[in-house]
């Protein structure tokens, strides 16, 4: 059982996890994580993880709604990335569980910087508008859906932040577009990463239902943002990279200040 107060926590979060989605694709788990543990008061970090993992997944498949009411998700890349990272994501979470829990989050958030900086370097990059799914980039996006699968559930993240980059890299759209797409694997491994966390009893029902609850305010907001800030060269590339830099910056202080 939790508390009233921690109830209200978790719907505040959820809010911030719902924008973030919808802003960026991502970010869910990577405000979720450290919401439950240092926001809601979550002590086991592994149950901070599985239930922020249900919780993200449920939210990324409410904005992958608004997205594709909004025409923008591209989904054969889509689809094909998220099936291929499904089988990583389930691996990866078997690694995570047995790694102390304190270790997994800076671990994790020293990966958010490296993801930023690198956003940030080609935050300038237009993309292609027509890219699509083809012969010639089928590998790329089978191999960094496996890859990116593979480190979402390692740590125990819907893996926007990994995705959005990665569909980008793979097939050249734009970041509208890897967006609006990546939601499709993040609620898959979302999901994958949930159900062993689940099956080994690290969820906490009760709290997933108030963070979704939550999301469900924050999402439009994000979504509409997104849209309005893809109109403007290298905008929504910077807020991404910001978002990634200032959260992880705080995990890893608050972690090395316990030690």
């Amino acid at each position: 059982m939790i508390s009233a107060m921690q109830g209200v926590l978790g719907s505040a979060s959820g809010a911030l996890v719902g924008f973030s989605l919808g802003l960026i694709g991502g970010g869910g788990s990577i405000l979720a994580v450290p919401l439950m543990v240092y926001v809601v008061g979550v002590s086991d970090p592994h149950v901070a993880i599985g239930t922020s993992a249900i919780a993200v997944a449920t939210n990324a498949a409410i904005n992958l709604a608004n997205h594709a009411r909004g025409g923008t998700v591209q989904w054969p890349s889509a689809i094909t990335f998220a099936a291929c990272g499904v089988i990583g994501a389930l691996i990866g979470s078997i690694f995570g569980k047995l790694l102390d829990g304190g270790r997994l989050l800076e671990l994790f958030a020293v990966l958010m910087l490296v993801i930023a900086l690198l956003m940030l370097k080609t935050r300038s990059r237009a993309g292609l508008p027509d890219a699509s799914m083809s012969w010639d980039n089928l590998p790329a996006v089978v191999g960094l859906g496996i890859a990116t699968g593979t480190l979402s559930g390692f740590f125990g993240i819907g893996g926007g932040f990994l995705i959005v980059p990665a569909l980008m890299l793979a097939t050249g759209m734009p970041i509208i577009n890897a967006v609006s797409s990546s939601l499709v694997a993040v609620t898959a491994f979302g999901l994958t990463t949930a159900a062993s966390y689940a099956w080994s009893g690290l969820v906490s029902w009760e709290l997933a239902g108030w963070v979704i609850a939550g999301g469900l305010a924050g999402g439009l907001i994000g979504t509409r943002l997104a849209r309005l800030l893809s109109r403007r060269r290298g905008a929504l590339n910077t807020v991404f990279a910001v978002v990634i830099i200032v959260v992880a910056t705080y995990m890893l202080t608050r972690n090395l200040s316990l030690l």
